[in-house]
């Protein structure tokens, strides 16, 4: 499993890979805010208040994925650090 850390403003992005999702992960003060996409990078991305959680929302485009991340975690989609091997999330 490729695991990949970044944090930016007070934010921890963590993205990683298990046997069938990209998972990206936002941290900030105790609140998260999960993207999965499954692991051949096609497919809508899924919004998880926490890894492993129901999905809570479905989205096509990786920024509206973001910006419903950022919603959750209570700051501006520009904010969020996105690690590289997630840059090419979404459809």
């Amino acid at each position: 499993m490729r695991e990949t850390t970044v944090e930016a403003d007070g934010i921890t992005a963590r993205y990683y890979e298990t046997e069938h999702e990209r998972v990206l992960v936002f941290e900030r003060d105790g609140r998260t805010a999960t993207v999965a996409q499954n692991v051949e990078g096609y497919g809508m991305l899924k919004i998880r208040p926490k890894p492993g959680a129901p999905e809570i929302e479905r989205y096509y485009g990786f920024d509206m994925a973001l910006d419903h991340a950022a919603e959750l975690l209570g700051v501006a989609p520009s904010t969020l650090p996105i690690p590289e091997p997630a840059t090419d999330m979404g459809m």
